[in-house]
């Protein structure tokens, strides 16, 4: 048969039809996390917040205000950078909105404890999600892990370990952030001069840590389950007659 022939098969329409393997574990993980940069750019602003407040507060150098001041302009100044370079503003934009929206509200009540409201309502819309995907039989951290790592296929939910594995997953997400929601709280209502450091510091220790092992978690589980399942037969093909 000629090259040339229209009958055969091409090389790339072949390749095509081959499922494209999942990238490297490491791959995966940076995807999920957007890697060391966008968990350091997205910390930036609340971290910063919080070590200004606690100097401005404990020093008298300056007021609250100033400290929300500084706190937002750190974060705008990163999405500005990122946009300069023609980067994704994914992360940078995530603390923008975050300390923006806390600070507007710890603006208005002159507590420093409100900049953290945000987030805390955040988490509690993650775990009434997550649980009320688990009661749906629609495990929110399989659809994220679609959306994020499987090129939004839908293979997990017809995939009976894979779906079952995605729902304890999901329980054990809800459960951490559930934890770490009530951690906070106990903290909020606490009226002791020095609860909105701890609150600080209890928003950083229970931030992105707990994040990050529960998504590589999530991915080496679901890796180790695609790695086991058997491989589907190649279709054979027609016996070309002799010519």
């Amino acid at each position: 048969m000629q090259p040339g022939n229209p009958g055969s098969p091409t090389k790339p329409a072949a390749e095509a039809d081959e499922e494209e393997p999942l990238p490297p574990f490491s791959v995966q993980m940076a995807q999920q996390l957007g890697g060391v940069r966008g968990l350091v750019e997205s910390s930036i602003p609340i971290t910063l917040f919080i070590v200004v407040n606690f100097l401005g507060d404990h020093f008298k150098w300056w007021s609250l205000q100033t400290s929300l001041i500084i706190a937002v302009g750190a974060a705008l100044s990163l999405a500005v950078y990122r946009l300069a370079r023609r980067e994704p503003i994914r992360h940078a934009l995530n603390g923008v909105f975050g300390i923006a929206i806390g600070a507007y509200i710890a603006w208005k009540s002159g507590d420093a404890k409100d900049v953290y409201l945000p987030g805390m309502l955040l988490t509690v819309g993650y775990v009434i999600g997550m649980l009320g995907s688990i009661a749906l039989r629609r495990p929110l951290v399989g659809w994220l892990w679609s959306v994020t790592l499987d090129g939004g296929a839908t293979r997990w939910y017809d995939n009976t370990r894979l779906r079952r594995a995605f729902m304890w997953l999901t329980g054990l997400w809800a459960l951490v952030y559930a934890l770490k929601l009530g951690v906070q709280i106990l903290i909020y209502r606490d009226t002791s001069a020095d609860s909105d450091d701890l609150l600080g510091i209890a928003r950083l220790a229970l931030g992105w840590p707990p994040y990050a092992l529960l998504a590589a978690l999530t991915v080496w589980q679901a890796r180790r389950i695609l790695r086991e399942e058997p491989a589907e037969p190649a279709a054979e093909e027609p016996a070309e007659a002799d010519s």
